[in-house]
């Protein structure tokens, strides 16, 4: 094994192996440094395994409904171990679909705690406790994060969980208190209230999926109380006691009202990412970093030259996606190609429960805050012929225009198949087209995706089937 390499990335997640292996593909010698699973938190723990255990309860549901489709189906029932099981048989066969571009990029695989020793030197901290130094020109972080905690509130990942626990755990709880309701929140909250957990989401601001339009989270609302889920906005958790067999969980209003208890099997923590910053040697070598994020330009670029970070502990969304696109432009411009730095206004954003989410650019809130005079076109799911043949009437489609300029300023969706069509929204927003233009774009019939077409009309008054 070489000692020295072109560039040696800290982290093998979304961010790190696309990196790495875009700068094979440059011609740089590289190696990638990783203590855990090749792929990191999204492919074993996150992304790739999440989504699968969603599928799973989906079909559930597919079940459970049968009768609505003219099928008739008896004695269904959830293997709580074969839904983990199967979720983590998708996780390792990606992992292993990881490791196999890692050999055919030539990619060095060092296995163990990477830390910066000097401004071109790498430590690496084998399982054994041994250690050994490599050289690299170039350095990339891009070690991720990990579960937040509130204060007072610790993860011991058998009351109090995190996100991993709650993709393994031992056996199907009863009943679930989610604290949070980002992404992750209510990804698990779906999930679990799927498969028949009692689910209560508790959320400190006004609303659930608070990034999101103000109309899709009260869609999302109203579609996870029918299901027989408990909501509490606009509170918050003030300790959860875990003395007894289950937890009791105290939870405080945030204006009126009295404090309550809810009792539960389980705690799950979701309220949020905390990087990975700590043992890396910032420190020692002089990285500046402020609010758990390692400062860098606009190419990833740190205060010392030749050391890099992206995903997770920069700035900006912490999404799979956008560490990805992170990647590869850092090594792009680290080998001397012309590029463009990453436009952060034009990011997706999704949320694989169901009803599903999508979202890009400005809310209908925050472009009205930015001065703009506004069109916006909304068509509901119940008007599509696709969504009524295939029983997914709940949802809708809102897109939000300039009124001067049509310039698209953003799209708010929820519904089925709506994180396979916000992609037609991003690039038609990058190549800066118009709500006119998407109207006399052709989308095929019937469609889930011509609801975008629909309320793009809407904007201008030219709606057909609404």
């Amino acid at each position: 094994m070489s000692s020295s390499f072109d560039l040696i990335v800290i982290g093998s997640g979304p961010g790190g192996y696309v990196a790495a292996i875009r700068a094979s593909q440059l011609g740089m010698k590289v190696a990638v440094v990783e203590k855990a699973e090749i792929g990191g938190i999204c492919l074993n723990w996150g992304c790739i395994p999440t989504k699968a255990l969603l599928k799973s309860a989906q079909v559930f549901e597919y079940i459970k409904h049968a009768s609505d489709y003219g099928v008739e189906v008896s004695d269904a029932t959830v293997n709580f171990d074969g839904m983990v099981k199967r979720s983590r048989d998708v996780a390792a066969g990606m992992s292993k679909g990881i490791e196999f571009l890692f050999k055919k990029n030539k990619i060095e695989k060092l296995l163990g705690h990477g830390k910066l020793i000097a401004k071109n030197q790498v430590e690496v901290t084998a399982a054994d406790g041994s250690k050994t130094a490599y050289h690299a020109k170039n350095i990339i972080l891009a070690t991720g994060g990990r579960s937040r905690e509130l204060p007072g509130i610790k993860i011991d990942n058998e009351k109090i969980i995190g996100y991993r626990k709650a993709m393994v755990m031992d056996k199907q709880p009863k009943s679930i208190v989610i604290m949070g309701s980002g992404a992750i929140g209510v990804e698990f909250a779906y999930f679990y209230n799927s498969i028949g957990s009692k689910v209560t989401i508790v959320e400190y601001l006004p609303r659930i999926v608070p990034n999101e339009d103000q109309e899709v989270s009260k869609q999302l609302e109203r579609s996870f109380k029918k299901s027989g889920m408990d909501i509490h906005t606009n509170a918050a958790v003030q300790e959860v006691d875990t003395s007894g067999e289950g937890c009791k969980v105290k939870v405080k209003p945030n204006g009126k009202g009295e404090e309550f208890t809810i009792e539960c099997d389980v705690v799950l923590s979701a309220v949020g990412v905390a990087t990975n910053l700590e043992n890396l040697g910032l420190e020692d070598v002089g990285v500046a970093h402020d609010k758990g994020k390692v400062i860098v330009d606009d190419y990833y670029k740190t205060n010392i030259p030749g050391v890099y970070a992206i995903g997770d502990i920069v700035k900006g969304p912490a999404l799979a996606h956008v560490a990805s696109a992170e990647g590869i432009i850092c090594v792009e411009k680290m080998s001397g190609m012309d590029v463009e730095p990453l436009n952060y206004g034009n990011i997706p954003g999704c949320t694989y429960c169901t009803p599903e989410i999508a979202s890009v650019g400005l809310t209908e809130e925050a472009a009205k805050e930015a001065g703009y005079e506004i069109k916006v076109g909304k068509f509901p799911y119940s008007a599509s012929g696709k969504a009524s043949a295939g029983g997914n009437k709940e949802g809708f489609i809102k897109l939000i225009f300039d009124a001067k300029y049509g310039e698209w300023l953003g799209a708010h969706m929820i519904g089925a198949s709506v994180t396979e069509m916000i992609a037609e929204v991003v690039v038609a927003r990058n190549l800066e087209t118009t709500g006119h233009e998407i109207i006399k774009s052709v989308h095929p019939h019937p469609t889930m995706s011509e609801a975008i077409m629909e309320a793009a009309a809407a904007a201008y008054d030219e709606v057909i089937h609404l």
